[in-house]
């Protein structure tokens, strides 16, 4: 796809605060000839739904479990509620998108997770239908992807967690950086007594933080959502706050905001 084009991944109720600025600034990308690949999560709004059936889903280490009963709500949420509403907002600004699973033309195929005795129809990507993404692009639209999953007989589906649903996209289209957008402005470090945002940091560096106890809480799934990212091509994960005005040009620009995840 070469450097027309970038891999962005959000979270469903990140995408859902953005304000309407971030959706023109795709616009605006997508007029200069500037292709944003999406993949979307949805995390909080399938929790909710599946509350409101009664329907029992506990997580085991970040991965949520998925019975039959879990996946028709997560394919309800995540292909038709949430992949909709991010199509019709990128729409609203004159962009042209169009929204799909990774069960529409076999794009996204997927075997059970190691795990998948403790914690059901969760799947790892096996292969990602490039050509289809490509043509999508090729047409002028935004793909807009839903990380529900096919088994190579096409028969079961599977959850797919989204940062690797995106990370495993970014890196069959053969795309070296991939931008995260979510509601934090990078990896904070506390530098003398003030929150300061790193620039760059390793993967390795990462993985101390969390140990040392500089990166806890709610961040700690985020980086390590944004490392999954890393993988095959994929060679940096920028890590953004979507409100920030103009973030994706900025990034693009290489005008350093947010945080730089390099191998």
């Amino acid at each position: 796809m070469g450097n027309n084009c970038f891999v962005m991944k959000c979270g469903g109720s990140t995408l859902a605060a953005l304000p309407t600025s971030f959706f023109e600034d795709m616009q605006r990308l997508q007029a200069e000839g500037i292709v944003t690949v999406i993949v979307h999560g949805g995390g909080p709004a399938i929790s909710d739904t599946l509350g409101k059936l009664g329907i029992e889903s506990g997580f085991v280490n970040g991965l949520r479990v998925t019975s039959e009963a879990v996946l028709d709500v997560v394919e309800m949420v995540l292909s038709g509620q949430i992949n909709k509403e991010i199509v019709r907002r990128i729409q609203l600004t004159g962009a042209k998108a169009l929204g799909l699973s990774g069960v529409d033309g076999h794009l996204i195929e997927a075997k059970p997770v190691a795990n998948s005795h403790e914690v059901g129809l969760v799947g790892d990507v096996t292969k990602v239908n490039a050509e289809l993404i490509q043509g999508i692009v090729g047409m002028g639209y935004i793909p807009v992807i839903a990380p529900v999953g096919l088994g190579a007989d096409g028969g079961q589906r599977y959850n797919i967690n989204a940062d690797t649903a995106a990370g495993a996209v970014a890196s069959h289209l053969g795309v070296e950086q991939m931008v995260v957008v979510t509601d934090v402005p990078g990896i904070m470090k506390v530098v003398d007594g003030e929150k300061q945002v790193l620039p760059v940091v390793s993967v390795a560096q990462i993985e101390e933080m969390i140990t040392s106890g500089d990166i806890y809480g709610g961040m700690i799934p985020k980086v390590r959502a944004a490392i999954a990212c890393i993988q095959g091509q994929v060679q940096e994960v920028v890590i953004v706050n979507g409100s920030e005005p103009n973030v994706l040009s900025k990034v693009l620009k290489g005008e350093g905001i947010g945080t730089r995840i390099v191998r």
